[in-house]
């Protein structure tokens, strides 16, 4: 069908010029209150990058006339809020940890603070609720490898695990024991320390086991293995693993060894926040 251009009436307005498919746009002005709102926000604009940081440069952004910026709001929040706070984190760092449970208030106050400290810090490798994972330690459980009372944790926090950056670290270092052991001796103790919280793979090589536990291992983990926490040496009778408890773990921790390494938070913070973090992760429930 052939199209037909719509015919314009005496009183119809100019056309854009425009046509689609043979409808034309009429070329009608703006509404008035439109236009004024245009201009209006285009002087708030003007008026806007004037008075308040606004354009990008290499080395920070335009600061305004009135100075005003939200960095500046929460420096001055964040100061306020440490005044308000200065005398009880003065008094946590200067109280005897083994007396602070008989300060209700300044307690609730280092253990509410130390939870804020260790969200920040520490849960990235003990997870946000301190149940920890693979490699990295449950603190909600009693089964300590330095110590679970409130100063031996605070020393573990304090300076750390096997850094290099702090001459107090907690140190001990546990043999590759591939380097030392017949593979079958290997297979043979591991049987035995799986014998003691559980069930062996091969049971007939728990006997053999043992005769290798204590000529090499004993020294650290105890006769009794019940591990030693002067030395970082885990409680092998427990079931409890840091590496993992099966088999093909403990095979590997035994051939291989591990060496998990803990920064030491001193430099990081505060003596006052060390003291919280060791607070707050003493009352999680597995606190000696």
């Amino acid at each position: 069908m052939a199209k037909k251009t719509p015919k314009k009436l005496d009183d119809d307005p100019n056309t854009t010029g425009h046509s689609w498919d043979g409808i034309e746009e009429f070329d009608n002005p703006m509404p008035r209150w439109w236009l004024w709102s245009f201009y209006a926000t285009i002087i708030w604009g003007i008026g806007y990058v004037i008075a308040y940081p606004a354009w990008p440069m290499i080395n920070g952004a335009t600061a305004g006339v009135l100075g005003w910026s939200t960095r500046g709001d929460v420096i001055t929040e964040i100061a306020r809020v440490e005044e308000a706070n200065a005398e009880n984190w003065a008094q946590l760092a200067a109280v005897d940890l083994t007396r602070l449970a008989e300060d209700p208030e300044l307690n609730n106050y280092a253990s509410k603070a130390g939870a804020a400290v260790f969200k920040t810090w520490c849960a990235q490798c003990h997870g946000s609720g301190a149940a920890g994972a693979k490699g990295y330690p449950n603190l909600l459980d009693n089964d300590w490898l330095w110590g679970g009372d409130i100063e031996a944790i605070h020393t573990t926090i304090a300076h750390g695990i096997r850094n290099e950056e702090d001459d107090d670290a907690r140190y001990s270092e546990m043999p590759a024991f591939g380097d030392i052991l017949e593979r079958a001796e290997i297979e043979q103790v591991v049987n035995y320390v799986m014998s003691l919280s559980g069930t062996p793979k091969d049971a007939s090589l728990v006997s053999a086991g043992e005769t290798v536990f204590v000529d090499n291992c004993t020294a650290c983990h105890a006769e009794d293995a019940s591990g030693d926490q002067t030395q970082g040496a885990p409680n092998l009778k427990d079931a409890i693993w840091l590496y993992g408890g099966d088999y093909d773990a403990v095979k590997a921790t035994v051939t291989y060894s591990r060496y998990g390494v803990m920064p030491s938070w001193n430099q990081r913070l505060t003596e006052a926040e060390v003291r919280a973090v060791a607070a707050y992760v003493h009352q999680l429930g597995g606190g000696e």
